[in-house]
């Protein structure tokens, strides 16, 4: 149950449930049973804790680290309001990747996200920038020159990798689809992004985020 009502998301929008003190070594378990070698954690937000979750984060890498030492961990965490200590207390317990969304172009942002603003979501990219990651949908309505100025906006913040892909409607209550991408469209998107100076970029279809998390990392370990 999610705290925010984001018009492209299916997940429940209410009051969560207290946290459960104890999830971060039932994370760490579930990751050992399946052994992973690349573990993605994601969220939803919990604007109702005073920290926004961020030590329940900052613990899960600890926990996930300890019982799990050869696995390499990427984040995809919420904006904390751009909140810097927050942010810190989650990049401090070392995740091998730390991202978030950006969702979306900055004119689509007031119809498709809830409380999230893209300049806070720049924000939070920026503070995080030598790991930042980010991923954002096209199909909303947005023009070739909105998604390159996006683009552009998360160079400048110092994100290294980018994906790209398909709004898919979740439901007939959720945003209807404006456009279907053609893949050609989406190498594009690729070939501008990479001409940017993104150290790895992925833009498909079916492309969403943490897509191919092996090659992105292997490339943010290579130096350029």
């Amino acid at each position: 149950i999610c705290t925010r009502s984001c018009k492209f998301c299916a997940t429940a929008t209410g009051k969560p449930l207290p946290p459960d003190p104890d999830e971060p070594r039932k994370l760490a378990r579930s990751i050992s049973l399946m052994g992973l070698k690349h573990c993605v954690v994601t969220s939803v937000d919990r604007d109702d804790l005073p920290d926004g979750g961020a030590a329940l984060w900052a613990e899960s890498v600890r926990a996930v680290r300890e019982l799990n030492p050869d696995t390499t961990i990427e984040l995809l965490i919420p904006d904390f309001d751009a909140r810097e200590e927050l942010i810190d207390l989650v990049a401090d317990a070392r995740p091998d990747i730390l991202g978030h969304n950006i969702e979306t172009v900055r004119r689509l942002t007031p119809q498709v996200r809830s409380r999230a603003r893209y300049e806070v979501s720049l924000r939070t990219l920026a503070h995080i920038a030598r790991r930042g990651l980010t991923a954002k949908m096209v199909g909303l309505g947005e023009t070739d020159s909105e998604v390159l100025e996006a683009v552009d906006d998360l160079v400048e913040a110092g994100v290294q990798i980018l994906t790209i892909g398909q709004y898919l409607r979740p439901s007939l209550r959720h945003l209807p689809v404006a456009e279907y991408v053609t893949p050609e469209k989406f190498a594009w998107y690729k070939e501008q992004a990479l001409a940017r100076g993104l150290r790895y970029v992925e833009s498909g279809p079916m492309v969403r985020s943490s897509y191919m998390a092996e090659k992105a990392m292997r490339s943010c370990r290579t130096p350029k």
